[in-house]
């Protein structure tokens, strides 16, 4: 479905952050990359999505090359970016925010409110909140409201950026949730996250990127053994 060839990127100058990466995030599949902070995670994410183009090497949706072309034409195409950062317009009511999200439908009136009836029946919180400007709804709320912009238009790949970061346990519970809804609709994602345990739960397949490289991959079993030893590397609490 999605494939990084030999991917060379960075900020800037031709300083890589990322040197040399091949991964692929298989159709209706969880890939999950690791790594600790600086590694190149959200670098790998920025540039397949347009915001960064690389270096060297190619990315590959469905068999045609896409490096480098505008984030824009990535919506078109069926790839939704979630970012790190809550990408919502503060704002804007809850509503308005969704209607944005559908801008490649703006010539289609009905069509606009079917889908967001459709999140509204999803997501009744969003529903009774959708007069309310975006700024003023909690960390998990905004978060939510992330997905359901994205989700609006259906896209194949979902590539999503350390979706708990800053969330309670209890908020990230129902974010998991979420990503868990998607996949069982067949959707591929790609996963950048820092929460090792919970990306095990959910992932089928795992890169761990360190200083730009991948160091280990394999599958969700193949990481059950090896997790003691990625903790430790990274200095995590057992």
């Amino acid at each position: 479905m999605l494939r990084v060839e030999n991917l060379h990127s960075g900020y800037y100058t031709d300083i890589n952050v990322l040197s040399g990466i091949d991964l692929e995030a298989k159709k209706g599949l969880v890939t999950t990359v690791l790594g600790p902070n600086g590694s190149g995670k959200s670098t790998l994410l920025k540039t397949i999505y347009g915001y960064l183009k690389p270096f060297d090497g190619r990315v590959i949706f469905r068999g045609e090359d896409i490096t480098g072309m505008e984030p824009h034409t990535m919506i078109e195409r069926g790839i939704a970016y979630i970012s790190q950062e809550h990408g919502i317009f503060h704002r804007l009511t809850v509503e308005e925010n969704l209607r944005s999200g559908l801008w490649i439908y703006r010539k289609n009136r009905q069509e606009v409110q079917e889908r967001i009836n459709s999140i509204y029946e999803r997501f009744p919180v969003l529903k009774e909140k959708k007069d309310v400007k975006a700024g003023f709804l909690s960390g998990g709320q905004q978060k939510l409201l992330q997905f359901s912009m994205n989700l609006l238009t259906d896209p194949e790949v979902f590539l999503i950026d350390e979706p708990t970061a800053g969330l309670s346990p209890l908020l990230s519970e129902e974010i998991y949730s979420i990503i868990d809804s998607i996949t069982r609709e067949g959707k591929t994602i790609l996963l950048v996250e820092q929460n090792i345990r919970k990306a095990l739960e959910v992932s089928d397949y795992i890169y761990v990127l360190e200083l730009g490289k991948i160091r280990y991959s394999g599958s969700r079993d193949d990481f059950e053994t090896g997790l003691k030893e990625i903790l430790t590397l990274w200095g995590f609490e057992q």
